[in-house]
């Protein structure tokens, strides 16, 4: 009896066995009812040869302690008279736009106080880059490098996508290698946000973290959408709320910066300000959308074309306006040179006009600088529109090319320079007087935000 139930036991058994291992051995079935399983990996292993990691290395001032600032005290402790330099580090993605000049768009955080650039391709080699210009205003940044046999991403027109449209997000998160999301666009336009200055952002639930930053947003196509730039987190990880710029947008960024190395921003010469409900029924509107113009400057581009304060401002080139925002981005992304059209409300009636977007009051001077300190350099007077002017004397810093000596000593863009080895400037001439072939040491005061500092530049 006992005999019998054993060799039963053990038939059940090596059946069991058999099943299962056959289960575990059987392949995935490439079809269902007859038709082909979808995937994205043949539309994937086309794309992700054109996006790449980037790994940067730089070095940022630190500012010494009160302690250490004195002069005295570092003589007497023999502390040396060098600033105090601090590594920096950082990864994030890149995608080549341009195979045969080798150009690769990304994010400009994701360079910012680099000194030295590595882009790492799919198949494994490392090419060193360097940077073409970046713009900070909208977070955009052109890389370029020298390699054979690599491939570039086809765009797609981003003015065509639709809330709902499937898209995938291509980087490299936390280090850990080329990651793929998927996702959908959750929304269009996004501003407002006080991530840049110019934001006009495409929203994805497409899962966006550290590292995905220069990233490829794509199509179910393999067409380039987007360049992944944020999330919205309050841990740092994922929630499912990323946002890219838009690839029209980077586009005409790189345009700008590969033709005159530069962005020049679009000016227009009003105040403008978003419409309350006080305002909208004030005005007789029966939506609160538009912005309403409340000031316009005397011989300003918008005052030539006719605008007026009181105009409502309802569509820009055919695009409809929510807010003084959506003006804002409109304009200050357009290149200077460019016709835009506007239709605006006045006193209840429709109408047109054609406006040329000019680069501003605010003109950049070139200073003819005989220091070799100040190599790269850019300054001119404080203008107009300036958050110093009237306020503090000095020359403001219109550029500096990063990387150069005043770069590296600590200087930035729109630091206000006020003193010169101790000795006040007021305008541009007295600076450049106070600047002339001084080429062993600068000592520079400088208002930056709601502090000042001295900073030491020499060789």
């Amino acid at each position: 009896m006992i005999n019998t139930f054993s060799r039963f036991f053990s038939t059940i058994l090596l059946a069991a066995c058999s099943f299962f291992s056959a289960s575990v051995n059987a392949a995935l079935p490439q079809e269902l009812d007859g038709k082909e399983l979808p995937s994205l990996a043949p539309m994937l292993e086309n794309v992700t040869p054109a996006v790449v990691n980037i790994a940067t290395e730089g070095r940022v001032r630190q500012r010494q302690s009160p302690l250490f600032s004195d002069p005295f005290f570092r003589r007497f402790f023999q502390i040396p008279d060098q600033p105090i330099e601090r590594k920096t580090s950082s990864l994030g993605s890149g995608v080549i736009v341009d195979a045969k000049r080798g150009l690769v768009l990304t994010n400009n955080h994701v360079i910012a106080n680099a000194i030295q650039i590595t882009v790492t391709l799919r198949d494994g080699r490392q090419v060193e880059a360097e940077i073409v210009g970046a713009d900070p205003e909208t977070d955009i940044a052109v890389l370029k490098m020298t390699a054979e046999n690599l491939t570039a991403l086809t765009t797609s027109d981003s003015d065509d996508l639709r809330v709902g449209d499937f898209v995938v997000a291509i980087g490299n998160p936390f280090g850990l290698g080329q990651t793929v999301t998927s996702g959908i666009i959750s929304a269009l336009s996004r501003s407002g946000l006080g991530i840049e200055e110019y934001e006009d952002f495409i929203q994805t639930d497409a899962s966006i973290n550290p590292g995905n930053s220069g990233g490829a947003l794509v199509n179910l196509k393999g067409q380039l959408v987007g360049i992944n730039t944020a999330i919205f987190s309050q841990s740092g990880a994922s929630h499912g709320i990323g946002f890219a710029i838009p690839i029209n947008l980077a586009l005409r960024i790189m345009e700008q910066i590969l033709d005159t190395g530069e962005v020049k921003r679009g000016f227009l010469g009003v105040s403008i300000q978003d419409i309350t409900p006080e305002l909208a029924e004030a005005f007789g509107l029966t939506k609160k959308s538009g912005a309403l113009i409340n000031k316009v400057l005397k011989d300003s581009p918008a005052d030539k074309a006719g605008l007026l304060p009181g105009d409502i401002v309802i569509l820009i080139d055919g695009k409809k306006i929510r807010n003084a925002n959506d003006v804002r981005n409109r304009i200050g992304l357009l290149p200077v040179g460019e016709r835009i059209k506007f239709k605006l409300l006045r006193e209840g009636k429709e109408f047109e006009l054609t406006i040329l977007v000019d680069e501003g009051t605010s003109k950049k001077i070139k200073p003819k600088v005989t220091s070799e300190l100040l190599i790269g350099v850019t300054v001119g007077d404080i203008q107009k529109g300036n958050p110093y002017f009237g306020k503090v004397k000095g020359v403001t810093v219109l550029e500096i090319k990063r990387g150069s000596l005043a770069w590296v000593s600590g200087l930035r863009t729109n630091d206000v320079i006020t003193s010169v080895n101790k000795n006040p400037v007021k305008n541009l001439e007295e600076f450049l007087s106070s600047v002339d072939k001084k080429n062993d040491s600068l000592l520079l005061r400088i208002v930056r935000g709601n502090m000042a500092t001295f900073i030491v530049i020499k060789k």
